[in-house]
């Protein structure tokens, strides 16, 4: 068995509120092992027999909507996958951990889409970007809560 974890954008916000026990008992009924859930915020620790992630994806996103009645997109990250976003991130522990994140993205950006995003107006001069494996790592230099960087307005790029 394969470890694995489900990141849910929209759960739990705005109108989209779904108990985790609700959650966790509909990945278990979906033959998922394993399965914890983290705090209220849509994430989920799983176990399941080792297969590509696109594929959990697909099946995560369509069982949310179909026992829940939410349109939310599953990103799956394998353990190695997680574990490497993580050692990739060129901006650890170059500035406060909390300024330091990584996002995870649905696809990979291509090299035209990356320098448009770190040449955006929005950008501060003290913010950083760096490209990884379908994650955009963030160094948000002085904190996130005043920047304009969000997964909102990544997500327009």
């Amino acid at each position: 068995m394969a470890r694995y974890v489900a990141l849910f954008g929209s759960i739990n916000v705005g109108g989209n509120r779904l108990k985790m026990a609700d959650l966790r008992a509909a990945f278990e009924a979906e033959g998922f092992s394993d399965v914890e859930t983290v705090v209220a915020s849509g994430n989920v620790i799983f176990s399941h027999p080792a297969r590509p992630t696109r594929g959990l994806e697909e099946k995560l996103t369509l069982m949310v909507d179909d026992r829940f009645d939410m349109s939310c997109a599953a990103l799956v990250r394998s353990r190695d996958e997680l574990a490497a976003a993580i050692a990739d991130n060129p901006f650890a522990g170059t500035n406060e951990d909390k300024f330091v994140h990584t996002m995870f993205l649905d696809g990979q950006p291509t090299a035209e889409q990356f320098d448009a995003l770190a040449a955006d107006k929005w950008i501060r001069p003290n913010e950083r970007l760096a490209l990884g494996d379908r994650a955009l790592h963030i160094d948000y230099g002085d904190g996130a809560a005043d920047s304009k960087l969000t997964a909102r307005m990544i997500e327009r790029r």
